[in-house]
């Protein structure tokens, strides 16, 4: 067992400190994780305000979200980030947040969210303009996370050209990206989004 480079273990606590920024992960919500250059995951613990995070607030698990360290217990959902590194080889950074338009938007109901016509449509891949869509899967919550998990895979196998991105409903938001800038990047752009789709229901 190796510990964790120290380089990744501070681009983890900036992520959460840029998510307290702007109010994405409230109390212990929220997950952050990365994938090390010799294939470990980089996970935070469960417990941790993510605005907060100590310098040993994250931890080693393998693609299966087994801990190295059996004394440490990794975020409740490692399971749904491990399954992002299984699926997508080149994903090297996960996000999860709990923001209030992600939450609100996903209890209306459907299976999915379209967002069309944005400008920041194109922090997604294979979108060169604002003049596209996504269906972003929504997927009920669960509590058992290898039953959720299986269901994420549904989705993706159904939809193999789905966006880095999903919904847990009344829950929050899952990115991924090839680095933890890209993935910031697109939950920012995503939020942003949502956000705008918020007010846009407030609308007469």
């Amino acid at each position: 067992m190796s510990p964790l480079p120290a380089e990744a273990v501070e681009t983890i606590r900036a992520a959460g400190r840029r998510l307290d920024q702007r109010g994405w992960v409230p109390a212990t919500a929220g997950n952050i994780s990365l994938r090390l250059a010799d294939g470990r995951i980089a996970i935070t613990r469960s417990g941790f305000h993510k605005g907060f995070i100590p310098e040993d607030g994250a931890m080693a698990v393998d693609l299966h979200g087994r801990p190295e360290a059996s004394n440490l217990r990794p975020s409740a959902e490692t399971g749904l980030h491990c399954g992002i590194y299984r699926r997508f080889p080149a994903a090297r950074a996960a996000l999860h947040g709990h923001s209030v338009p992600a939450t609100v938007l996903s209890r209306r109901g459907g299976d999915h969210l379209e967002l069309s016509g944005y400008e920041l449509l194109k922090a997604f891949p294979g979108l060169p303009t604002h003049e596209a869509s996504i269906r972003l899967p929504i997927l009920d919550n669960d509590q058992d996370i290898a039953r959720l998990q299986a269901r994420v895979e549904q989705v993706w196998d159904a939809a193999p050209d789905v966006p880095p991105g999903y919904i847990l409903r009344g829950h929050g938001v899952y990115v991924w990206g090839e680095d933890m800038p890209g993935a910031l990047m697109r939950l920012e752009a995503l939020e942003f989004m949502l956000a705008c789709e918020l007010e846009a229901a407030r609308l007469p």
